[in-house]
């Protein structure tokens, strides 16, 4: 053979053997976004599994605060739909319910039955350590997002992402306001 036929059929290796490590690399990284995704849904379910335990465990305390619950009730629904539509509607749909349950909370305080409920007690310390739980995936999946993101947008992954449909990821953010854990104390 010609040498610089040997020499074309070895850059084409060199180039294909290129093209297919940045395209498993891209494809490494769209997968760590989708388990650090699961991640964040598990928490997410197990505070929309929480929310209905503590309104009933409130309510019979509550008869003149039915809207309080109803917006918490309301807010959960919102939650659990927004989850499948994405990052960006379910941080919208959490950052309301979180607002809800502020509220919840706040009006909890002026019940003494309700902040002496063992019941009540527990329920906000399971639903205070599922929001450390969702913070800690949250920041877990923006990282992953991050380096994905970056790496579908520098040279040369740029050249292979958008040919195969790498798309960037959305970051699943809270608001300001709800970036602290709600303390609450009911005791």
């Amino acid at each position: 053979m010609e040498p610089t036929l040997l020499i074309a059929i070895a850059i084409v290796v060199v180039l294909a053997v290129i093209v297919v490590g940045i395209y498993n690399a891209l494809v490494q990284r769209r997968l760590r976004i989708d388990e650090a995704w699961a991640q964040i849904d598990v928490q997410l379910k197990r505070r929309h599994d929480l929310i209905p335990n503590l309104v009933n465990a409130v309510k019979g305390y509550m008869q003149f605060e039915q809207e309080v619950l109803t917006k918490v009730t309301e807010a959960r629904a919102g939650a659990i739909a927004a989850g499948a539509r994405g990052p960006a509607e379910a941080a919208a749909a959490e950052n309301m319910l979180t607002s809800a349950l502020r509220s919840l909370f706040a009006v909890v305080e002026n019940y003494p039955e309700l902040k002496a409920s063992q019941n009540v007690l527990e329920l906000q310390e399971q639903l205070t350590t599922t929001e450390n739980q969702i913070a800690f995936a949250r920041q877990h999946y923006n990282a992953s997002v991050l380096d994905y993101n970056t790496s579908i947008a520098t040279l040369p992954n740029m050249l292979i992402a958008g040919p195969f449909g790498f798309g960037k990821r959305d970051f699943f953010e809270a608001e300001e306001e709800a970036k602290e854990v709600p303390v609450v104390q009911l005791r």
